[in-house]
């Protein structure tokens, strides 16, 4: 079990909480004056709630959603007092998010493939050394494959990740075809039994459709090499980018079949309502959480926590 279910006060929890410090001051801090102005909880405080919830790209219907159910609720006499008020919207994020927080299983037979897609900036290719330092904690053997060939600074950063994470690396040189990368990583995981493939792409713009293609050839070439691969299609999305994440999310979807999400920088911005608005809008669970540049600032989703780090 990781230190984030198990252990709320520890220090994956408290960056987490920090992180999101943004967020919760943009969602309660004018709430909570104008409710301390006027006392209980009115249409005033409700509306400037929902004001608030967008602003934090939670989405306009489902900040319209909550606080319809929070109208309601206040109008049964259930919301004396803004603390009331937030107990109450805690527990509706609560229940958005856990539906969709199921966490990466890399299971047998194996090698488990999984193929790390996302724009460029995002936090790739740390999302995949922290993904290796997890994985090789949960006692999986992990190999690293740098298919995205188009830069040397990213092969050479990744091969210091692999390193810090104790996983084996495979690289072409500057230049070389991704797909080659991609294939020679997958036999040579058959080959020495090892358990997880993190296959890196190079920054793909969704709105570029040719790049898209790309990464279509590399999905073909694992999957004759290994049917069913990639077992996992994990795009990376950075969370400062609000509701363009959404827009990322479907033209991946589209081209790649997109099947977990990993939402990085959530330390950094106020815009953390972003991960109920994919929640909700997007079919695709999210797997894991990133609110720092260490090996072990890379967490499976847990929404219980990340609602109490909200409040």
């Amino acid at each position: 079990m990781s230190e984030i279910d198990d252990n709320p006060g520890g220090s994956f929890f408290s960056r987490l909480k920090a992180g999101l410090t943004k967020t919760r001051e943009l969602l309660f801090m004018n709430v909570e004056a104008i409710a301390r102005g006027i006392g209980p909880v009115d249409e005033k405080v409700l509306s400037e709630l929902e004001e608030a919830l967008i602003l934090a790209d939670v989405g306009a219907q489902l900040s319209t959603e909550y606080v319809d159910k929070l109208r309601a609720a206040w109008r049964r006499g259930e919301l004396p007092d803004v603390e009331a008020l937030k107990a109450k919207l805690r527990q509706m994020i609560g229940e958005t998010l856990a539906p969709k927080a199921k966490p990466l299983v890399a299971a047998a037979p194996y090698p488990f493939v999984v193929l790390v897609v996302g724009v460029n900036g995002v936090g790739k290719t740390t999302t995949i050394g922290k993904m290796a330092g997890w994985l090789r904690s949960e006692n999986n053997s992990v190999m690293i494959a740098a298919a995205d060939t188009f830069r040397a600074a990213a092969i050479d950063q990744l091969a210091v990740w692999a390193e810090r994470a104790g996983a084996d690396f495979v690289r072409h040189k500057e230049g070389a075809d991704s797909s080659a990368v991609a294939f020679d990583a997958v036999r040579a995981a058959k080959a020495r039994g090892t358990q997880v493939v993190l296959i890196d792409t190079a920054g793909r713009l969704h709105t570029k459709s040719h790049l898209m293609e790309e990464i279509k050839k590399v999905v073909r070439v694992i999957g004759k090499e290994i049917p069913g691969a990639p077992h996992e299609v994990l795009l990376v999305l950075d969370a400062t980018s609000g509701r363009n994440a959404i827009a990322q999310t479907k033209t991946f979807q589209e081209f790649t079949g997109v099947t977990g999400l990993a939402l990085t920088k959530l330390d950094g911005t106020a815009k953390g309502g972003v991960v109920l608005s994919i929640t909700h809008e997007m079919n695709v669970p999210i797997r894991f959480i990133g609110v720092g540049e260490k090996i072990d600032d890379l967490r499976p989703f847990d929404p219980g926590s990340f609602a109490e780090a909200l409040f």
